[in-house]
């Protein structure tokens, strides 16, 4: 591992000192409070990494004095205990790096997850309903809130797509792993033969734009159309001109929203789409311009990519990204996702931190 310059350290620990007193001084105007107390909480994860470093080396020191003492039984458990702390810094050394780690500005925000139906029919649509709950389920368990933005349900059941708002603490950097086809193998109740049928669904996982993040000229850059809504959705909804057609005219992306009753309220989540939609399209850009050809493999956000099979047969879901198998398929569809979006998160790690002493 490349060695962490002490200089570097140093500075951090300043300036999260600097931040503390300045927190403590209880005269910050509450927008430059939260500025200050999120950089401290930046930092402090990288200075009580450095803090154990340190201890674990001056303890390190104490052993190896106690080792070359003429006692043998004392040099016998320095020597026990020096492995140990061995052991110990390796680790802490380990986790100050993370800690160094440029961060995604998006981690902490919300997210917006599409799911979409692929190629198996009713079966990929009864799947895409699968995952919803899945994801449902994981983000009820971390305290997270999910909000239907808009979705097109299937005539056997499922969704043919699903759009939904999920907030909470660090949502993108769990779920930013989950973009690409997800695919399923089983058995569907209508199959009379017993024969096993291969369906798939598209995710796709973007970090929630906020409006400072892209600026929109609704006059110049946008086109509106009202209609009357298609779907089902009570007495109202299909008698009024409350349907909206955003068209976001530098790029031609086009957003629909027609679930709610209320022509404002379709407004304002199909610019929430868009904003999002466009925040995304140049985030993707910049990556692109700064990581060149390279492509990671765990994170490159391809969204056409084959990234994990859920096996009903053998109980499996197989991540072919990392190589993971997990034979836990009806825990893991009841939400408990938690071993895989470690595990995707551990290797995006080891990736980043190859990349930098490479």
């Amino acid at each position: 591992m490349t060695p962490i310059s002490p200089d570097r350290i140093r500075a951090i620990e300043a300036r999260r000192d600097e931040l503390s007193a300045l927190m403590a001084t209880g005269d910050l105007p509450g927008d430059r409070f939260v500025a200050v107390s999120k950089e401290y909480a930046e930092l402090e994860p990288v200075a009580a990494a450095a803090s154990e470093v340190r201890r674990l080396r001056q303890e390190a020191e104490s052993l190896a004095f106690m080792a070359e003492d003429g006692d043998e039984e004392l040099r016998a458990m320095a020597a026990e205990e020096l492995h140990a702390n061995k052991a110990a810094l390796d680790a802490a050394h380990h986790r100050l790096a993370l800690a160094l780690l440029p961060r995604d500005a998006a981690d902490e925000r919300a997210a917006m997850l599409e799911i979409r139906a692929g190629t198996g029919g009713d079966e990929a649509a009864l799947f895409a309903g699968d995952l919803f709950r899945m994801y449902q389920r994981f983000a009820e368990g971390q305290g997270w809130r999910v909000e239907l933005i808009s979705s097109s349900s299937s005539d056997a059941g499922g969704f043919k797509e699903v759009v939904a708002s999920v907030t909470g603490q660090g949502v993108f950097a769990k779920l930013k792993f989950e973009s690409g086809v997800h695919r399923v193998q089983r058995v569907p109740a209508t199959e009379a033969g017993g024969r096993i049928h291969t369906s798939a669904a598209t995710v796709a996982v973007l970090p929630e734009a906020e409006e400072v993040d892209v600026k929109i000229d609704e006059a110049r850059d946008l086109r509106i159309d009202v209609y009357r809504s298609s779907g089902p959705g009570g007495q109202s909804v299909n008698t009024t001109d409350s349907a909206v057609r955003i068209t976001h005219l530098p790029t031609g992306l086009v957003v629909i929203q027609q679930d709610e009753k209320s022509q404002h309220k379709n407004k304002a989540k199909a610019l929430k789409v868009l904003r999002t939609r466009l925040y995304e399209a140049e985030r993707e850009r910049l990556a692109s311009e700064r990581s060149g050809t390279r492509k990671a493999m765990v994170g490159s956000g391809d969204r056409s990519e084959r990234i994990r099979t859920y096996n009903f047969p053998q109980g499996r879901v197989t991540d072919h990204r990392i190589n993971l198998t997990l034979h836990r398929l009806p825990e893991i569809l009841e939400g408990e996702m938690g071993e895989l979006t470690g595990a995707l998160i551990a290797e995006d790690e080891a990736e980043r931190l190859a990349s930098l002493e490479g």
